[in-house]
Order: C-alpha cells, then structure tokens, then sequence
C-alpha cells in the first residue's frame, strides 16, 4: 500500500476490533412520516383522441346550456292547460285526451300558487289506490285533483317531487334540477312584479331540451363513441318486459315496481314487437272507465291515437351523435336497443342521455 493509499481514507479500511459508536437510533413511524408529506395527486388518465374528442363534443353543450335560459327553449308560440285542483280526476282526463297532452301544471285556486305538474305516474297511482280498494271504485267520479297526494299515502308510495324554476334561470339548471328530482318535465315559474303571486309560464320536457341542443350544437356530432362503450348509459340487464296476452295490470305493477316508464312487448322468440308505454295508461282510462283495466296489452294498444309516433331502436354500435340527430328529426321518448335479429338487448332513455351529457367527466373539469 502506498503512502497515497494510506493517507486516503476511501481506501483504508478499519481494523477489526472497530465498533461504531453507539446511540439511540431515530426511529420514524409511518405516520410523523406521512404528516410532511404532501397528498400525492390522482394520476391523470390517458385518453384516446376518440376519448379526447367525446369530452370536448360534452363540454360544449354543457357550455351552450349554461349560457341559455329556459325561457330559450320554449318554441314562439305554444298553448299552456293549467288545471285546478278543484278539477275531477275524471274530467282532467278528458282535458288531457281532448287536447292530445300527458301531463298539465296544476293550480291551487285559494292560495293562487302553483301546486305541481301532473302526469301519468299520478293517473297510474289512482288505478293501484282503487285496484288494491275495488269498494272505492264507485265513488271514482267525486275524486278530485287535490287529493292526490292522500292517494299517494293510502298505497304507500313516495310523494313526487315537485320542481319549477324561473324561465330566467340557465338551462343547465333546469337540466339538474330535473335530474336530482328524476323529473322528465320542469314547470317555468315566474313572479308577478305587481301582485308577487307565482305565474305558470310553460313547462318544458327532456325531449324538448335535448332537440334544443340537437338543433343548435353542433358538437353533438363530436360524440362518436359507440354505446356498446358507454356501460352506464342506458339499462342492458334486468329488463322488464311482456307479451300482447299480459293482463294491462300487470304491465302497471311493472311500471311502479321499476319506477321505468316502458315496457318493451316481444313475442314468443323474444323478437321486440312494439312497447307499452305509461301514457297508454290514459287512453285505456279515457273518461274515467277503469273496468277497462282488465284487457290484455295487444287490446290496450289498439286504444292509441293514429298520431302515434311509432317506436324507436338502435344497436350497441350506434354512437351518440346517430342517437342526438334522430332526436332532432324525430319525436323521440326512448330507444328500444335491438341486435341484428331484433332481439331485446336494452333501453336507452332521454334520462339516461340527459344524465350523461350533463356528468359524464365533470369531476375532471374543475
């Protein structure tokens, strides 16, 4: 060894006998150890430029909605049926049949405010009250619109949640409020500046917002993901579904036990052939003749107007932007997803589109 060597101490090496200098060791726990340590940040997911280009078609609309008003989508001219609650039951069926509408804002004559919307689900909650109470049958034509919610009580169902908002208010508001509610329809409520009494302005759907948007976005046609990609748009397992030979009331136990709107109709192969709707339920009771309840579904829809609309499918192959430019040529409510040989795969509502244009990705926009 040189003297070099010697004098380098990377080079020399302690003798044998050498024993480091003892001392308490510094332990660290776990948790002295993560209080200085700042919050590691989610990793950002990598998307796809199909991925990318989804998200921008998404944040355009939600953009478009929040900078127009709900007064915005009202067409300019249009007729508004407001309902009493002092009507009957039995002539509000007959306002709505006459006048080709499903559902109607309801008004509360003595204190002059709004007191609802009505729809089919209140129609459909009278026929469970008076078929699990056949005695109360013949008292059906004294029932009147203010004693729905006692209706509501008497079966043991959830009142429903009654949602307005100011025609001023964004759309996307709108678009929330009627989500967190599940509301398919929002009533536009104004005060009156002289006597600050609630005035009842239109009542705008779901179909008519997303045909708003379908009309005036163009970045709709930026959603070109396929459904079969979109596992939480749409509902593709536990399906009700029946035959022309079902009895009507089973098809409205359906109806309430699924809170669905729909009920697909296939035939003995499994073939879709048609779909019962809720709103059929108002044809079927036209004039207040619930005995009419007992006929199969094939009879209750020969009962429909020769106006109607016909039924709406697609595959798990049709994209969003396909989906959104049938709204905007066509009066659609839902999509009975079908395969190749018009077997039953799922339905896609105006909910579950509504729900998807508005949350899909908003956690990663803030």
């Amino acid at each position: 060894m040189s003297a070099s060597d010697a004098a380098d101490p990377a080079h020399s090496n302690p003798p044998a006998s050498h024993v480091a200098p003892t001392h308490q060791p510094a332990f660290v726990t776990p948790r002295t150890y993560l209080e200085g340590a700042r919050p590691m940040a989610p990793p950002t997911p990598i998307l796809s430029a199909l991925d990318r280009e989804q998200m921008e078609g998404l944040r355009a609309i939600r953009a478009f909605l929040k900078v127009r008003t709900s007064y915005d989508v009202l067409p300019l001219s249009y007729r508004l049926i407001i309902l009493d609650t002092s009507l009957l039951v039995k002539k509000s069926l007959n306002i709505l049949n006459q006048n080709g509408i499903v559902s109607a804002p309801l008004w509360d004559s003595q204190s002059s405010t709004f007191a609802g919307l009505l729809t089919t689900s209140d129609y459909i909650n009278v026929i469970q009250y008076y078929w699990q109470n056949p005695d109360a049958l013949a008292r059906v034509d004294q029932f009147r619109l203010d004693s729905l919610r006692d209706i509501e009580k008497a079966i043991g169902v959830a009142p429903i949640e009654t949602v307005s908002i100011h025609p001023d208010r964004p759309l996307y508001e709108a678009c929330r409020k009627m989500l967190s509610s599940r509301a398919r329809r929002i009533p536009l409520v104004d005060i009156d500046d002289e006597t600050r009494r609630h005035m009842v302005v239109s009542v705008i759907t779901q179909y008519r917002i997303l045909k708003f948007v379908a009309v005036n976005v163009k970045d709709t046609q930026r959603l070109r993901k396929p459904l079969r990609d979109l596992p939480n748009v749409g509902t593709y397992s536990n399906l009700a579904t029946a035959h022309m030979d079902t009895p009507v009331m089973d098809v409205i136990h359906m109806l309430v036990k699924k809170n669905i709107s729909s009920v697909p109709i296939l035939d003995k192969d499994g073939t879709v052939i048609n779909v019962f709707e809720a709103v059929d339920v108002i044809a079927i009771i036209k004039g207040g003749v619930y005995d009419d309840l007992a006929l199969s579904v094939g009879e209750a829809l020969l009962k429909r107007s020769d106006d109607f609309p016909g039924i709406y499918t697609c595959s798990i192959y049709d994209q969003l932007a396909t989906i959104y430019d049938t709204i905007r040529k066509s009066r659609v409510h839902r999509f009975v997803v079908i395969d190749e040989q018009s077997k039953l795969k799922g339905v896609l509502t105006l909910s579950d589109i509504l729900n998807y244009t508005l949350l899909e990705g908003e956690e990663n926009e803030y």
